[in-house]
């Protein structure tokens, strides 16, 4: 898989100088890249999730390729995007599957325009309704304008507390993630654990990859 180190590089540094202008104002309860709460496991999230209250941020699952197509690709074109590999198909299958037997709780569902988010969601929860807020901006290197729009959308989201007994689940992408918390997220198909916090802001309590629920699972018998 085939990553852009020269972008990464300087997308993480106008990251690092953005975070430490922004982040007070904003109100986000992490510091730099890393979560005041980033150090629970997957295990110790899932009792969390399974009580409802959180914010759970899928990257979307794994594709055939991993490039930069948000500069040319039309969101509601899937011809002209990367597109969920048969591994992606099975990892949200592997979600849905998971979710139901741990007794996960999910309320609103809420996907980027991209089909292999979508894609994503439809596969796990079966329903979603898509949003252009976690659509990437159409370029490869952003410039500070780009970075602070896709925090500005995201941000939001991750703070938003969800209904009473749910989670509000989200299936987007890796840089406007790391755009809102500073965080890339690794792999493909990871889900991050965000907890709103009354004043605004949010924590992250930790991530599951997509290959930790079948673990998760098999510990339940």
């Amino acid at each position: 898989m085939t990553k852009r180190p020269d972008v990464r590089r300087g997308f993480r540094l106008l990251k690092f100088i953005k975070t430490a202008i922004l982040g007070t104002a904003l109100g986000l309860t992490y510091c730099g890249t890393a979560s005041a709460n980033d150090n629970l496991t997957a295990k110790q999230i899932v009792p969390k999730i399974s009580a409802g209250g959180y914010v759970i941020y899928f990257r979307h699952a794994a594709t055939e390729k991993d490039y930069a197509d948000q500069v040319s690709a039309d969101p509601n074109n899937c011809s002209t995007q990367r597109t969920l590999s048969e591994t992606g198909w099975r990892q949200a299958e592997l979600i849905r599957n998971s979710f139901a037997k741990l007794g996960i709780p999910v309320g609103a569902v809420v996907s980027s325009q991209y089909c292999r988010a979508w894609q994503t969601a439809k596969l796990a929860f079966g329903t979603y309704r898509k949003d252009p807020a976690l659509n990437f901006e159409p370029s490869e290197e952003y410039t500070a304008d780009q970075v602070e729009k896709m925090k500005r959308q995201v941000v939001p989201m991750l703070s938003s507390p969800p209904a009473k007994g749910t989670n509000t689940v989200i299936v987007g992408h890796d840089d406007p993630f790391e755009a809102a918390t500073g965080i890339y997220p690794e792999p493909q198909g990871v889900a991050y654990i965000v907890q709103p916090k009354p004043d605004g802001g949010f924590a992250i309590l930790g991530s599951i990859a997509p290959s930790q629920w079948r673990d998760i699972v098999s510990g339940l018998n």
